[in-house]
């Protein structure tokens, strides 16, 4: 309500949300707690330490730093603070490996020898896999990709990885340009990655 003000009558926006205009005046005039004022200036200075990391502190590195200084606070209340003031650090999560070659496999002769282009649709699909993370993990995505055009003309989603269900994902992918485009005589390009399961995908072109 106080940063709306300006914008909107505080009786109708206190009328919407359900509290009484005199409480909202009464809030206004308040002294910040004592709570208040401690999570303020701790604020202060996690925003000093982020800062000086350039960014790449997150919480547990902020606590610690913190605690080295002699400031004794939950790494709980530091987490939340940096969350309500759109603090993150720098992110070293390993990722996943799409592919991996297979020792001693025989290699598929390069077609396109690493020339990506085309004069015509369905001439030549490139096509490969990769990951999106989300909250909940990763989310994997095949697709299969017209070079004349740049346009996606297959794709398959999955959440989990494994060399299975990992070859069904670029199968279903392919199967969806197949039907859609019928090409005749297309040259289609992936990796040499064992995971994929790449031999199955061209004992099916």
């Amino acid at each position: 309500m106080k940063a709306n003000r300006a914008r909107w009558p505080i009786a109708t926006m206190a009328r919407l949300l359900g509290v009484s205009t005199s409480g909202f005046y009464a809030w206004l005039i308040r002294e910040p707690s004592q709570h208040a004022g401690s999570d303020a200036q701790l604020l202060a200075r996690i925003r000093t330490l982020h800062a000086s990391s350039r960014g790449t502190y997150g919480a547990p590195r902020i606590h610690a730093q913190l605690a080295r200084e002699g400031v004794h606070v939950g790494r709980k209340r530091v987490a939340r603070l940096m969350r309500m003031a759109g603090l993150c650090g720098a992110s070293r999560r390993r990722w996943p490996r799409t592919t991996r070659p297979r020792a001693g496999a025989r290699r598929a002769p390069d077609l396109v020898r690493r020339h990506f282009s085309a004069d015509a649709p369905n001439v030549l699909w490139v096509a490969d896999a990769t990951y999106i993370p989300t909250g909940e993990g990763f989310l994997y995505l095949a697709v299969v990709l017209d070079v004349f055009s740049r346009r996606i003309v297959g794709w398959a989603m999955s959440n989990h990885l494994y060399t299975d269900l990992y070859t069904e994902l670029m199968l279903r992918a392919l199967d969806m340009a197949l039907l859609q485009r019928r090409p005749e005589g297309v040259i289609h390009h992936s990796d040499q990655g064992c995971q994929g399961g790449f031999n199955r995908s061209s004992q099916h072109l």
